[in-house]
């Protein structure tokens, strides 16, 4: 039985459904039909892992890049984790590449190519936690699990007008969430939240005259739609501080490094740094060679979840028979090799005042 809430939803659902290149048309509850399109577990699995912690629009183009290199989950279990890491370059969060990489290994050893069909089994999944494995087991294989992102947090909390705080609200929002999600077409119901909060009950300016759920909605009622879902005050991020080592040898080419596979930015090449703390010191002892270095004029700045970082670029010419722990690569190669955001801030940087030949 579908309440009455849930088949509004599902209703505006099949009339409103953003084509994305993962999904399927909205459909009745697939598992009961022959001939009827089917999810593609490796798509789905694919998005969601993408979506972590980054919208549609950027994700997009990423997905259609692995997808066209790995159609299918064996050839991504096959790739190199260098070739993996390369085509995720500024998609951010490296971790996730590094376990997706590993969790298509486990699933053509451990389950012959076929991937896990329950929360359980997918939980188990290097990189898969509660809502993935929720969002999987709904949307590839149908079966009834809650699924809340941050949109479905704020269409849920301004739904019931929830009062207590985010962070601490998320477990009565998963109860509310469990008590909508109905036991046919949840995944087509989880998609379509959504996209309801995605394109509708958006954070700024939503458009209530236009939403399903306009009729049932507290907050609407209340009048103060703005002020749900309810948040704790933001802790500010402390800055921190470094120093990036830009060092051409005398053919041409630049030093570079790869980061440990653990870790933030784990495995991806980076141009050499010095630790990275809350104060910084021109003291060059962390420096990968012995030379003159340059101060380069301003800072890179960037942002990571948890701190921001501002590095000063120091730069330095060496001969052709300088050593140095790391690898020489040409600026012609930059291409071949997996830099994230931050390296390619580094090199711009660097390039752009003329310190490259």
């Amino acid at each position: 039985m579908i309440g009455p809430k849930t088949a509004d939803l599902l209703v505006w659902y099949d009339r409103n459904a953003r084509q994305l290149p993962w999904r399927i048309p909205p459909s009745r509850d697939f598992s009961a039909h022959e001939g009827i399109q089917k999810p593609d577990p490796y798509r789905i699995w694919l998005s969601e892992i993408m979506l972590q912690q980054t919208n549609v629009t950027t994700v997009i183009p990423y997905f259609k890049l692995f997808i066209g290199q790995w159609p299918t989950i064996k050839d991504l279990a096959s790739a190199q984790l260098d070739s993996v890491l390369q085509a995720w370059a500024g998609l951010g969060y490296y971790a996730r590449a590094r376990n997706l990489h590993k969790s298509a290994a486990i699933i053509v050893k451990d389950h012959e190519g076929k991937f896990p069909c329950t929360k359980k089994e997918l939980l188990e999944l290097p990189g898969v936690g509660p809502y993935t494995a929720s969002a999987i087991a709904a949307i590839a294989f149908g079966q009834s699990e809650a699924v809340v992102d941050v949109n479905v947090e704020r269409v849920l909390a301004r739904l019931f007008a929830v009062e207590e705080r985010l962070p601490a609200a998320r477990k009565k929002l998963n109860q509310l969430a469990k008590s909508l999600t109905p036991k046919t077409r949840p995944g087509d119901y989880a998609q379509g939240v959504m996209d309801l909060g995605a394109t509708i009950c958006t954070f700024q300016s939503p458009k209530c005259e236009i939403c399903p759920w306009i009729l049932s909605c507290r907050a609407k009622k209340l009048g103060n739609v703005d002020r749900f879902p309810r948040r704790a005050p933001k802790v500010k991020r402390p800055l921190k501080k470094g120093i990036a080592f830009w060092v051409v040898r005398g053919d041409g080419s630049i030093l570079l490094r790869r980061r440990p596979e653990s870790g933030l930015l784990g495995g991806m090449v980076e141009v050499p740094s010095t630790n990275w703390d809350v104060s910084r010191s021109m003291d060059l002892l962390q420096a990968p060679l012995i030379a003159e270095w340059n101060e380069l004029p301003g800072n890179v700045s960037h942002g990571f979840t948890h701190f921001q970082l501002e590095l000063k670029v120091v730069a330095a010419r060496v001969n052709k028979s300088a050593r140095a722990n790391g690898m020489w690569v040409l600026p012609s190669g930059f291409s071949d090799q997996a830099f994230p955001t931050l390296t390619k801030k580094i090199i711009s940087h660097s390039i752009k005042y003329n310190y490259l030949f």
